[in-house]
């Protein structure tokens, strides 16, 4: 009943602070850091231990998967390679720094310990992404942290537990002192597992959960997904964190397709709340734990100033080697987004679209089998298709780049936004006694570490944004010449719909002629009583268009010609209109 009592007030603390935040300029988190520390020093309570596999294994794959479903494919797919450096080579770099940084300044550490210690403070944290969102700063900006936050977490623990592996620090078994590249194997086969497992478990979940039309049983399958995706690939000896991920990756890309409207509005609500609550009770149970960690550095180390001054030492490193990345990727980006490659990719486009019409000879690889000129081959017109794709899809990655391009200014945020929390709490408990003595020490730093980043960084950020006087986006609002760019190309598949014999109702049956012909380009949005006709099968006939212009969507989907806020408002409002047609033809039969 006690622990009953404790999560209850637990949640109501989360939501509290949730709510209260936005009205104080701070992030939640950041109060439930200061609550639980508040908490841990009362005299009268005392605070349980909190087993650190409860967070890795039942708050981390669900959270991860809830942020990869929900990934803005387009934009993570254009930064791809920064955020992928940010989370792979910055988080090795990082790790060895540290590791050479312990190694001096902790006597007798293992230089494996001390490189696993570098891997716990290496991954940033997503609360960055909430604070930055809030800000109003560059969604460019924005998507890099969230896809760094995403994938760093899982190369960080990934490293953690090979690197212990790697001289049988796991059992306790003494290893060798040095340190080789005996581990690559061991980290390679992690990842791969895992992107193997959690790809297969994210189709399967598609499959699955579109044959199932009881929407409470749906739900229940969609919240095992990410630890179905977790358990087998840790006992394959893979990262678990990266399975989920990948099968939130996979789902999130394939809602639009397999999902119905009420299965993607259900699991958007679902895992927002499922993301708030656990992700709270980490910040909170990080405040909670404070005092007794406190406590225990007290007691074997005299006092707190060995930890904090290796935390403040460590967070410098951190901090250092961060810039030094950044400075590099922002000079990078900056010379992808000078558009030297628009003369050629233009006409590169023109030449294709010359050789399409007839009025230009084909490159010989876009020749038939026989080596015509003539595109009756299927082969060869494929290959054509495809060529233009990939042409026009680097066209809008160029306009991507230049609408959007990243400066010092955004770097500053990049850099600043790199706080420390869940994940480096989490794996910091998982230091075993038995592979070092000074386990509580370790901890202490990776708690500081945690603690300081959100605290300096998080309260020093909005201040920040100010003083670079970055230029403000807007708000959440969309831009209104791409939304109706894309009204425009969903109207028309619309029209094209009525015209194709492949229109349908629900129950497979076709519309009368009649219907169609006298409904035209008006169904996009008729009146209930056009031209006198029944209201079921006007309702019935907006579904059908409905279902045209959502595969239409789909379609744009793969092409990055429109952003994925644009796409997934206009699958929202896809979808709210499809409800409720379906609501009102429900009434229709009652």
């Amino acid at each position: 009943m006690e622990a009953l009592i404790v999560v209850i007030i637990a949640i109501v603390v989360i939501a509290l602070a949730t709510a209260v935040a936005p009205k104080l300029g701070i992030a939640g988190p950041l109060i439930l850091v200061l609550v639980g520390g508040a908490v841990s020093l009362l005299p009268f309570l005392e605070i349980p231990e909190i087993n650190p596999e409860f967070i890795l294994v039942g708050v981390l794959p669900p959270l991860l998967y809830s942020a990869a479903v929900s990934l803005p494919a387009i934009e993570f797919r254009r930064d791809f390679g920064p955020i992928a450096g940010l989370s792979f080579l910055l988080v090795i770099l990082s790790s060895v720094l540290l590791g050479l940084f312990f190694m001096a300044v902790i006597p007798g550490i293992h230089p494996a310990v001390a490189v696993a210690l570098g891997a716990i403070l290496s991954p940033t944290d997503a609360v960055a992404t909430s604070i930055v969102k809030r800000l109003g700063v560059s969604r460019r900006v924005v998507t890099m942290l969230e896809g760094e936050s995403l994938l760093n977490d899982a190369t960080a623990l990934v490293l953690l537990r090979t690197m212990i592996a790697s001289v049988g620090l796991a059992t306790g078994v003494s290893g060798d002192t040095r340190i080789g590249f005996g581990f690559i194997p061991a980290f390679a086969w992690g990842v791969v597992v895992a992107v193997v497992v959690g790809a297969i478990v994210g189709w399967l979940n598609l499959r699955l959960r579109s044959l199932i039309k009881n929407s409470a049983a749906n739900t229940a399958i969609g919240f095992v997904v990410p630890f179905i995706a977790y358990i087998p690939t840790e006992e394959l000896g893979g990262s678990g964190l990266v399975a989920a991920v990948v099968a939130g990756i996979v789902t999130g890309q394939g809602a639009a397709r397999w999902f119905t409207p009420e299965q993607r509005r259900s699991d958007e609500h679902n895992w927002h709340t499922i993301e708030l609550v656990l992700e709270g009770a980490v910040f909170l149970i990080m405040g909670l734990e404070l005092s007794d960690i406190v406590e225990q550095n007290v007691e074997q180390h005299n006092g707190l100033g060995t930890g904090l001054g290796i935390a403040l030492g460590a967070l410098a490193i951190i901090i250092a080697a961060r810039a030094g990345y950044v400075s590099l990727l922002v000079w990078l980006q900056s010379r992808r987004a000078r558009g030297r490659q628009r003369t050629r990719l233009e006409a590169m486009n023109s030449r294709l679209d010359q050789i399409a019409d007839g009025t230009a000879v084909p490159d010989p690889r876009y020749r038939g089998r026989r080596g015509e000129v003539s595109f009756d081959d299927p082969r060869a017109q494929r290959r054509l298709s495809s060529m233009r794709s990939r042409v026009s899809r680097a066209l809008s990655d160029l306009d991507y780049y230049q609408a959007s391009p990243l400066g010092w200014k955004h770097g500053a945020i990049i850099v600043w936004a790199g706080m420390r929390g869940v994940v480096t709490l989490a794996a910091a408990q998982t230091i075993s006694s038995d592979v070092t003595d000074d386990r509580a020490l370790l901890v202490f730093i990776a708690f500081a570490v945690a603690v300081g980043s959100l605290m300096l960084q998080g309260f020093t950020l909005p201040w920040l944004v100010r003083a670079l006087r970055l230029e403000r986006p807007g708000d959440d609002s969309l831009d209104k010449a791409e939304q109706s760019a894309l009204d425009d190309e969903l109207r028309d598949a619309a029209i094209g719909a009525l015209s194709s014999p492949a229109l349908r109702r629900r129950d497979g049956s076709a519309f009368d002629d009649e219907l169609v012909e006298r409904i035209g380009s008006r169904i996009v949005d008729p009146p209930d009583d056009a031209d006198g006709l029944p209201t079921r099968d006007l309702l019935e006939l907006r579904l059908a268009m409905i279902e045209a212009m959502r595969g239409r969507l789909n379609e744009l989907s793969s092409g990055g010609e429109y952003s994925t806020p644009a796409l997934r408002h206009a699958l929202a409002e896809l979808d709210a209109d499809q409800l409720s047609l379906e609501l009102r033809l429900d009434d229709e039969e009652d």
